[in-house]
């Protein structure tokens, strides 16, 4: 009997993923990709290798939209096939991915509509706008066109990834394949990179791009805290059930309106008094469970767990702002184009988005880091910040208020960008914003 994704997406986090059968691996991040509007219903195509050199790969011309676990094709090391469908036409340059690096069990092609702009382009990405998206990506290599489906065009992307330091290929008007050394490793380089490409465009649309050194990435990164002070008996009485419960719902919610990715987003809650409840690291955001959140008492993180990287800075948020209740810190790729172009975020463009967020800063990167305290002090009087090359921060009284706050800045963000195709920006005027603020009593 096969399973429903959404049964197969609860047993991925009960179990490693690699005890999964590929097929059911395959079956659910094609249907995540395709949700995601990363592929069409018949383009792309993903495989796994298993330990017995067997290929399971999507099948030629069947619905992307519609996969089940037995549509899946398997390819025998024999060249014996396996399943009711044709493999693949893309099957020869997944093998010969293989053949060139024994290491990767996973591969992902598809033509996302960010990378396929830089296919055409014949352009590199440049992953250097934040610190992660280098970390995840790494470099990036170079395949000239080939006949889709052909022998020539597997040679050629092989004999990019002959070399070590490329597990993603840019392939020359065509779109991207991507390796891993499992499934979530190829899945999570994929959605960054694409996130990396529409960043980018949404800022050479406003202005300038500015990305960051390889200096700067290492210091950046040599800064996050790891001497973190754990904490046993852990308790969780109703109300703290209740809130991981909301922020998994959240979290859902936010990654299928693509507000964020499975490598980045981090929500955290406060529980009572300053202890708070805040997102994981290295758990994909899409499949955060309520068992995976983190609770941090007194400043420690309950044992076994690894907390957000941010926790630091959303626990002085805390203590220094009575009233917020919530942090969302976040990478939307039309806030995070504010955020590498240098361009202002202004949010009085209509009367609802500056009401909610009213004026939002930006501030240098590496401040979560580097100046923790102004930073949180900057909350005394605003709802939200931009942080140069780095990420979106919105607080608010609840959850649900503060992801209203995150909704309501990217799709201003998102006007932004497009009315910079149409002409100069008309913000609204002085006394106009004097006017909201006596009818809306804001401050």
């Amino acid at each position: 009997m096969y399973l429903c994704r959404d049964q197969i997406r609860i047993i991925m986090k009960q179990l490693d993923t690699s005890l999964m059968h590929p097929s059911e691996q395959i079956n659910v991040i094609i249907g995540r990709i395709y949700k995601s509007g990363m592929t069409t219903t018949s383009g792309g195509n993903i495989s796994i290798r298993d330990e017995n050199g067997d290929i399971w790969i999507t099948p030629s011309g069947i619905d992307k939209g519609n996969l089940t676990p037995a549509d899946i094709m398997c390819v025998k090391k024999d060249g014996s096939i396996v399943g009711p469908h044709k493999p693949s036409s893309e099957y020869p340059f997944h093998k010969a991915i293989y053949e060139s690096r024994p290491e990767l069990t996973s591969v992902i092609h598809a033509h996302p509509p960010g990378l396929v702009a830089f296919s055409i382009a014949r352009m590199i990405p440049d992953t250097r706008i934040v610190p992660q998206a280098r970390y995840t990506c790494g470099e990036i290599g170079y395949a000239p066109y080939g006949t889709p489906g052909s022998e020539d065009l597997g040679e050629k992307i092989a004999e990019e990834f002959k070399n070590p330091k490329y597990k993603a290929v840019i392939m020359e008007n065509h779109g991207v394949v991507l390796g891993g050394t499992d499934m979530m490793d190829a899945y999570q380089r994929f959605e960054t990179l694409e996130f990396c490409c529409r960043t980018l465009i949404n800022a050479g649309t406003l202005g300038n791009v500015n990305t960051l050194t390889d200096a700067q990435i290492a210091d950046y990164q040599s800064r996050i805290p790891h001497d973190i002070v754990r904490f046993m008996n852990v308790e969780h009485p109703s109300d703290e059930r209740a809130l991981r419960t909301d922020m998994m719902r959240i979290i859902r919610r936010a990654c299928d309106q693509g507000l964020m990715i499975s490598t980045y987003g981090t929500v955290s809650v406060r529980w009572k008094n300053n202890d708070f409840l805040i997102t994981p690291t290295n758990v994909a955001r899409w499949d955060i469970m309520p068992a995976d959140i983190v609770q941090i008492r007194d400043g420690m993180a309950e044992a076994g767990k690894t907390p957000s990287r941010s926790s630091a800075l959303h626990q002085r948020i805390y203590q220094l702002n009575p009233d917020i209740n919530c942090i969302i810190t976040t990478q939307p790729p039309n806030l995070m184009a504010h955020a590498v172009s240098g361009t202002k975020f202004d949010v009085r463009t209509i009367p609802e988005s500056w009401i909610f967020l009213q004026d939002v800063p930006t501030v240098p990167f590496g401040s979560q880091y580097y100046d923790i305290e102004m930073l949180a002090k900057l909350f005394h009087t605003k709802a939200a910040a931009l942080i140069e090359n780095d990420c979106f921060i919105v607080t608010g009284k609840s959850l649900l208020q503060t992801f209203d706050y995150l909704e309501v800045a990217e799709f201003s963000a998102n006007s932004l960008v497009m009315a910079s195709a149409v002409g100069p920006l008309k913000p609204i005027g002085e006394k106009e914003i004097d006017d909201l603020r006596v009818a809306f009593n804001v401050k």
